[in-house]
């Protein structure tokens, strides 16, 4: 298992609430610190990626067991 900082569980949550969670916990965290979040929505994979590719932030690590999806980001 990662070691993360900060774990956020937006299981159950549908767009745009698992990236709003996602955004609220970046604020909270400093640079070089990583965040594990484990969503179920379908369409989080792509709402995450662009988010990341645009704010400048890393995705360290995903995966998928059947329908939760787990993502470790670390802040730029």
């Amino acid at each position: 298992m990662m070691e993360f900082n900060v774990d956020v569980d937006a299981s159950g949550l549908m767009c745009p609430l698992p990236l709003l969670r996602l955004k609220k916990a970046l604020m909270s965290i400093n640079s070089g610190e990583v965040i594990r979040i484990i969503a179920t929505d379908p369409a989080a994979h792509l709402d995450f990626g662009v988010y990341i590719e645009q704010a400048g932030h890393a995705l360290v690590y995903s995966s998928k067991q059947t329908d939760t999806h787990v993502f470790y980001i670390q802040k730029k």
